[in-house]
């Protein structure tokens, strides 16, 4: 799809705000009115006189949600015209007569009729910004210029009875008017022509949807994909979409930007308090996420009192804390699905012990100078500033006298890596190395930590203690961008909370 193939109306979406508050909806009528049919082409020259506004989606648009989405939005922050962007970009640079297939995820449920609230699978919202299950995209490229590519979009037809059990969802329109596919079509219908016609004369198809069974025998959506390009060959997607999920955009940058204020705002309060339970703590962070305007926590956090602080992912959180005890918290929220990752450690009291603040101090000074590498002119790696950082708290130990020589010491101490992406998942674009050398737009987590067994090979007065500190943290080209520096990590400015 090409903005300049586009009728006027559409490209005055993508290229200005609008004056007032505007749909396609607002002019164009509902596909309802079309009742039996399975495809549609858009846009369509027909009108309507209902109001976006009066209408029910199954996921924020602006006309419905202005308090979410800006004019032009599909997502918090995210516009029409970058998730096209997107897909332009993905299709250049597939070969010729490739096809990209992106089925949505499917609701998971707890147990028995119980679900979890729904999360889209990253990739599909990544290139569509489309937030619903049952549904599946088709990416095809027709050309070699930027924009030569054709959108399909299959998802739920409109069911008011349905939707009275199930709540809304956006329907087959909405796919063309709201989220500018240039095909759509009920997801029931791809097996009757619909999915043959989008893939005809395909012979690459990229895709990570599982297409057959470990025994061979191919999947529902493998039979159908065989059905629709008998031709084509399967490759993965991963790493072409990783490429580009990678490098943030502005527009992400500023939704992190905004996940982690609000998310070290709310750690910061936490610490202005004692605690009496892990669970108290981990129901007062979700508390502050929702009331500050995120969407919720970005994961299960980690709220470990004391020894279980040594427990790298604690999440049971449903233990008492002594006012004598650390609290090692690893938390985060997330706003537009765009996460942040935190950890903050300090003393239940308020005031860091001896012991503890000599500890704290080890890994804050190791922290301190690997974040300060996080710029694309020091041309390091993910594994090259693990090893920076590994170096700092090995010389940071050993003046506080350990024994950091021997066989394993460090890896006892300092068991895991000291980052990893950060963007839409917490371990952001699976698969893609920490040995690339950072460029601006990476965003990283820098965690360095130190974990001392209660064991007579340490010094007896850092047994049991778990220290880790940890930042996302954005590569600019000659500095770091340190989104969730409103978390307070100073001792100085820990203490003087409770003053």
């Amino acid at each position: 799809m090409k903005l300049r193939q586009l009728p006027i109306w559409q490209l005055e979406r993508h290229l200005r705000p609008h004056a007032r508050h505007f749909s396609p909806q607002l002019t164009r009528q509902s596909f309802a009115r079309i009742p039996n049919a399975r495809n549609a082409s858009c846009p369509r020259p027909y009108s309507t006189a209902t109001p976006a506004s009066d209408l029910l989606f199954g996921q924020p648009v602006h006309e419905t949600h202005p308090h979410i989405l800006a004019a032009g939005e599909l997502t918090p922050g995210i516009t029409a015209q970058e998730y096209h962007e997107r897909r332009a970009t993905l299709c250049a640079s597939l070969p010729p007569d490739s096809a990209v297939v992106l089925p949505s995820a499917t609701l998971k449920y707890r147990s028995g009729a119980v679900f979890h609230a729904f999360r889209q699978e990253s990739n599909f919202l990544y290139l569509t910004g489309f937030a619903e299950p049952e549904s599946l995209a088709v990416l095809r490229r027709t050309g070699d210029e930027l924009g030569d590519y054709a959108f399909h979009l299959y998802c739920r037809p409109k069911d008011a009875r349905a939707e009275q059990w199930a709540g809304p969802w956006s329907g087959v329109d909405a796919a063309c008017d709201v989220w500018n596919a240039d095909e759509a079509g009920d997801i029931g219908g791809i097996g009757q022509g619909a999915l043959a016609r989008a893939l005809d004369g395909v012979t690459h198809i990229f895709t990570d949807a599982e297409l057959a069974r470990p025994d061979g025998a191919l999947t529902q959506l493998g039979d159908l994909v065989r059905a629709a390009a008998p031709r084509a060959t399967a490759q993965p997607l991963r790493a072409r979409v990783n490429a580009l999920r990678a490098i943030k955009s502005p527009a992400e940058i500023t939704n992190m930007r905004r996940a982690g204020r609000d998310s070290g705002r709310a750690l910061t309060e936490a610490m202005r308090r004692p605690w009496r339970t892990e669970k108290a703590l981990a129901a007062f962070l979700e508390y502050e996420y929702q009331t500050r305007g995120l969407d919720g926590a970005a994961y299960v956090p980690v709220v470990a009192g004391g020894s279980r602080g040594l427990l790298i992912h604690y999440v049971l959180n449903n233990s008492t804390v002594d006012d004598s005890e650390m609290l090692l918290v690893d938390a985060g929220g997330e706003y537009g699905t765009y996460i942040t990752d935190i950890t903050r450690t300090w003393p239940n009291s308020g005031k860091f012990g001896a012991a503890q603040k000599d500890l704290y101090n080890a890994v804050l000074r190791a922290q301190r100078s690997t974040v300060s590498l996080c710029r694309a002119s020091a041309g390091l790696t993910l594994d090259k500033l693990h090893r920076v950082a590994e170096e700092a708290l090995r010389d940071q130990l050993r003046q506080l006298g350990f024994d950091v020589g021997g066989p394993g010491a460090m890896n006892a101490l300092f068991p895991h890596h000291v980052g990893h992406y950060v963007g839409l998942d917490v371990h952001d674009v699976p698969g893609y190395p920490r040995d690339v050398v950072l460029r601006a737009g990476h965003c990283v987590t820098v965690e360095p930590g130190v974990y001392v067994p209660d064991d007579d090979r340490w010094p007896a007065a850092f047994r049991g203690l778990g220290v880790r500190i940890e930042d996302s943290v954005c590569v600019m080209d000659d500095s770091p961008l340190v989104l969730t520096t409103e978390a307070v990590k100073e001792v100085d400015d820990i203490e003087a909370l409770r003053n």
